[in-house]
């Protein structure tokens, strides 16, 4: 074992920590994480707008409130992509030491200039699609790009300088002068040349560039199985795999879901299984790795008497977080990284979670997600309210139960290595105090 996790903090450490650190992978996960309140403030509209009572549901249509409601869902959901588009490019700018707010506000302007605008009697519009999901693969894209060539003129010193007497604010915003105009003039020479050629738009480009290889990896039960192993072994070397792997496929799922909402307000049938929603609250129960079964075995081994000291002092600090979804002190606690000895339950719980709640779903046994809860609502509350069912609380149930059972025996051969060597302590402190005359 010793042999193994050298190689590991060797050989693997490196390299995760590099990924773990790329500047471009930080940008689209804090910039997808400025939108999520967003998410789930539209799914709480959604959810009271269509909360699985018939007579409630046609209540708040006769008293006028259901299309408020659905207003509030548009409005918030409806916006992630153009959030994104602010908060990739502002995230990328910063880590280069940047001011991020110009960077942002230059690529949002970006975002909507290579948008196509439709015309009415009210005048020329943007089309709420692409405001959301539909437009969430093309913020990635535009954000990583108008945040480095942002950070490139500023870093080169390519600006406008006014003197140091001048407020920071009025001079900050001269400073994206010429790197604005640059930016906002180079996609509007690209859309002006794709319109001229009747070339598809930059997002549906995008959405065959980034979204066709992605999706073909995150809306199937192979692939997901695929990402949730990589977000295990990231994790399990110390570097946070919800922010390597996840950031690179929640714009999938986060689509996925949004077209499940757009489909349920449409009275259409809902296509897509794997949401952000179902990772969020049927894969990664208890936070990655599904370490909701590791924490419930802690809490339960606590209770008992002849437990060792290391698993009483680490249940307080390991169950109740882990209820909430937040997982960091099981991770570095326990630990579970570099354990070798909790590595087969840390990779094959959510494995075992992906394939059991995909059946379920498939097979029409639970509802498909339409609405977001938020990451740290605890399970069997999250599962109702993403699934508008009870039964979505019953599959949580039984996926805990899964995940108990998988890491029950590894947990069990640990707590005999903690007895044997707390055993071994007091055998030596005994052995010292004979030693010295010490009389216990």
């Amino acid at each position: 074992m010793s042999r193994v996790n050298g190689f590991l903090e060797e050989r693997l450490m490196p390299v995760a920590s590099k990924v773990g650190n790329n500047k471009f992978l930080i940008a689209i996960r804090d910039g997808i994480t400025l939108a999520m309140p967003l998410i789930i403030i539209g799914s709480l509209f959604m959810i009271i707008a269509s909360f699985p009572i018939a007579s409630w549901e046609a209540w708040l249509g006769e008293i006028g409130v259901a299309d408020y409601l659905w207003k509030g869902t548009d409005s918030s959901f409806g916006l992630i992509g153009l959030v994104a588009s602010f908060g990739i490019a502002y995230s990328l700018a910063r880590q280069y030491k940047v001011d991020g707010i110009g960077s942002g506000i230059i690529s949002l302007s970006a975002f909507i200039m290579a948008t196509p605008f439709i015309s009415s009697d009210a005048g020329a519009g943007m089309p709420v699609a692409y405001m959301g999901a539909k437009g969430l693969f093309i913020a990635i894209i535009m954000g990583l790009i108008n945040g480095y060539i942002y950070q490139w003129f500023i870093n080169k010193n390519i600006q406008i300088k006014l003197p140091d007497s001048v407020p920071q604010a009025v001079s900050g915003s001269f400073s994206a002068i010429i790197p604005g105009a640059v930016i906002i003039t180079m996609w509007l020479v690209i859309y002006g040349a794709l319109t001229s050629l009747n070339l598809p738009n930059v997002h549906d480009i995008a959405q065959v560039i980034l979204g066709k290889p992605l999706g073909l990896l995150g809306n199937n039960v192979f692939g997901t199985i695929i990402v949730v192993g990589l977000n295990s072994l990231f994790w399990f070397v110390g570097i946070h795999g919800g922010n390597v792997v996840n950031s690179v496929m929640q714009p999938v799922w986060i689509a996925n879901l949004d077209a499940n909402r757009l489909a349920y307000q449409a009275n259409e049938e809902l296509q897509h299984i794997i949401t952000v929603s179902f990772m969020d609250n049927f894969v990664y129960i208890g936070g990655g790795g599904a370490t909701i079964g590791l924490v419930l075995v802690l809490g339960y081994l606590a209770r008992k008497k002849h437990t060792s000291k290391q698993t009483k002092a680490l249940a307080p600090i390991t169950v109740t977080p882990g209820l909430f979804n937040i997982n960091e002190p099981t991770m570095f606690g326990v630990p579970v990284v570099l354990n070798v000895m909790l590595i087969v339950p840390f990779i094959l719980a959510p494995i075992v979670n992906v394939i059991v709640a995909y059946s379920a779903l498939a097979m029409g046994l639970v509802p498909l997600t339409k609405a977001a809860a938020s990451w740290t609502m605890p399970p069997i509350i999250s599962g109702f309210l993403i699934t508008g069912s009870i039964s979505g609380s019953i599959l949580q149930i039984v996926l805990i139960t899964l995940d108990i059972l998988l890491y029950l025996p590894f947990v069990l051969a640990i707590e005999k290595r903690y007895k044997a060597l707390e055993r071994k302590e007091e055998s030596t402190v005994k052995k010292v105090n004979v030693d010295k005359g010490i009389v216990s």
